[in-house]
């Protein structure tokens, strides 16, 4: 009997959950902010450009983590070393498109003090300074174009067909729907590391602040264009999902019995045992069952500049606004064993050709 190949199988699923797709690798457009060396960013990136499911137009940066060209010259960096140098890097928005450091600042005296402020935390730089990469700087440069421009002609040139994981700030998506208003509807959908519910944690990030999430708060005007755009579908991995899935030290030890290039940079540069953020919202566009129960839900960001600004916003049919927040797949529980042996097997397995 002969073989099923991976990416028929995977075809398969997607179909059964509502996710069909052509025959072949999926295309999908990569919009990052960029941390590293290694981390959920770098990670979740190396997981699609490993899939044989998946083909990587181009990986487009933004501020969020880290300053944008910090994120640019990190991505280079794992390219180079993971075997994918010949994936082009563009870099995009600086700057949210409203938010400021400097008013967040501010805010956070009389409204208390967030958490976590990526770009803009205590050791962070200057957002035109790249310190020393522990990676080593790359060879390679990014492309000379930006990222909304770059986004645009990738979709344009492969109408209905490509996908966007968007695993940052949305500042980049948001400026591509600016410039073409019917960007969104030229793609496949959207697929979203982002927004929070209701998280089920002691964590002090999220339990007394349940609808707080980073990448919608750092820059909220742009998580409101994007989730007010008419993609054919949203999928968002949430803040009440990600913090099911930890990166563990036996996961860490698995990848590092490989050889394969992606599992030597993991080893080498993952040291952190945190939540795996980014990587389930990819892993799970490769392999919609590892998500086992998601709410259909009109999401949209708290824009009142008040204590809530930035904050998840969402609706049921009878109850949303009449301001057209669109209908997103908020994904809340998963099959962990699974997504962790796709994970793993991703990051281990011989690299595609």
């Amino acid at each position: 009997m002969k073989s099923i190949p991976r990416w028929m199988m995977a075809a398969s699923l997607a179909a059964l959950f509502g996710h069909a797709q052509p025959a072949g690798p999926r295309l999908v457009l990569i919009d990052q902010d960029g941390a590293g060396p290694g981390g959920s960013d770098q990670m979740s990136m190396m997981a699609l450009l490993e899939s044989p499911q998946a083909r990587v137009l181009g990986i487009t940066m933004v501020t969020g983590d880290v300053w944008r060209d910090e994120g640019v010259q990190h991505t280079l960096r794992m390219l180079e070393l993971t075997g994918h140098g010949d994936v082009p890097v563009v870099p995009g928005a600086v700057f949210p498109l409203v938010r400021t450091e400097r008013e967040t600042a501010l805010a956070a005296q009389l409204i208390g003090q967030v958490a976590y402020l990526g770009a803009w935390g205590p050791n962070s730089h200057g957002p035109w300074e790249v310190p020393p990469l522990a990676e080593g700087a790359p060879h390679t440069k990014a492309l000379d174009q930006d990222a909304a421009h770059f986004l645009i002609g990738q979709v344009r040139a492969h109408p209905r067909e490509v996908t966007i994981y968007a695993a940052g700030p949305l500042t980049n998506i948001a400026l591509a729907i600016a410039i073409e208003p019917h960007f969104a509807e030229l793609t496949r959908g959207i697929v979203l590391m982002g927004g929070s519910l209701n998280p089920q944690t002691e964590d002090p990030e999220f339990a007394t602040s349940p609808r707080h999430e980073f990448n919608f708060w750092f820059d909220p005007e742009a998580a409101h264009i994007v989730l007010h755009a008419h993609w054919p579908r949203i999928d968002v991995t949430t803040v009440d999902v990600s913090i099911k899935a930890s990166f563990t030290q036996p996961m860490l030890d698995a990848i590092a019995r490989s050889n394969n290039p992606a599992a030597q940079y993991v080893a080498r540069y993952s040291a952190e045992r945190g939540y795996l953020w980014d990587e389930l919202a990819a892993c799970a566009w490769l392999d919609p069952a590892i998500i086992t129960r998601e709410r259909a839900l009109y999401m949209d960001v708290d824009l009142s500049r008040g204590p809530g600004y930035g904050d998840t916003l969402t609706w049921d049919e009878k109850s949303k606004p009449a301001s057209d927040p669109q209908l997103v797949h908020a994904q809340v529980d998963l099959d962990l064993p699974r997504f962790t042996k796709m994970f793993v097997g991703l990051m281990a397995a011989p690299a595609k050709r």
